[in-house]
């Protein structure tokens, strides 16, 4: 498996850990609206970080095989997807927590920061042994 295949297998674990967590959280805890939204942001979030990866190894492919750029890594849909989240949570507000679903949109990113950090302290262990 190379390294790239590694590293998006643990980053969708990671958010998958943490959509279980939230899940965990909306049935357990009396904050089920803002769960809900932290549910919806994140489920979001992980659909952009999917998005991102399969263009990214598309975009990696084309340029292997063809020395050329094929195209952009979908910025526009993964907005859109994003967009369309808000507009969920602010048509139904009873249900979903506005900031809730914007902190939940970030989520995939702090998953790849937080992937990256350990990583680099994994590396570091590997190169003092």
């Amino acid at each position: 498996m190379s390294e790239y295949e590694s590293m998006v297998r643990r980053q969708r674990k990671w958010m998958l850990y943490l959509l279980s967590i939230l899940v965990l959280g909306a049935g357990f805890t009396p904050y089920t609206h803002v769960f809900n939204g932290l549910i919806l942001g994140s489920a979001i979030s992980f659909y952009n970080l999917w998005l991102l990866q399969r263009k990214t190894e598309a975009f990696g492919k084309s340029v292997v095989d063809t020395g050329a750029a094929r195209s952009g890594l979908g910025v526009f849909s993964r907005l859109a997807a994003a967009a369309i989240g808000i507009l969920l949570a602010l048509r139904y507000q009873e249900v979903f927590h506005i900031m809730g679903v914007a902190i939940g949109v970030l989520s995939s990113y702090l998953i790849i920061l937080f992937d990256m950090i350990l990583e680099i302290i994994k590396q570091k262990k590997v190169k003092e042994s």
